[in-house]
């Protein structure tokens, strides 16, 4: 079986995405490794997320020049690039307002679930998701 293991966020510090993907929205710590030329091999996922076919992590890569600078926060062009599905969406919403998360769209109700959508430490869109 073939599965996305990983997608690349660009950010501007390690240490600052860390703390937010942790922190701020629960997710889990799976690697962090020096690769001895000053950057790191930094993986996080959404606890449950094992990379076997069950979810994709995010590698978290520091920007190395202006160009990828530039892509901070921008990296799908304004739009939802990201979709965090959750089972229970009224925990989930409510430990990530206390966490200080900055939704930009409240909750609704859709034919396909309970959605709300949040930016992440760098601007980059997400939704978070509960499926009917």
């Amino acid at each position: 079986m073939s599965f996305i293991a990983l997608i690349t966020v660009v950010v501007d510090d390690y240490d600052k995405a860390i703390a937010f993907y942790t922190g701020s929205l629960g997710f889990e710590l799976v690697e962090d490794t020096d690769r001895g030329d000053g950057s790191r091999w930094v993986v996080v996922r959404p606890p449950g997320s094992d990379g076997t076919g069950t979810g994709t992590g995010l590698l978290l890569g520091r920007a190395k020049d202006s160009a990828q600078q530039a892509s901070i926060g921008a990296q799908t062009g304004g739009r939802v690039g990201f979709f965090l599905h959750t089972e229970d969406f009224a925990r989930d919403h409510a430990r990530m307002l206390a966490a200080g998360v900055r939704f930009v769209r409240e909750p609704r109700q859709e034919p396909y679930g309970t959605v709300a959508v949040f930016e992440d430490l760098y601007g980059n869109l997400w939704d978070l998701l509960q499926p009917a």
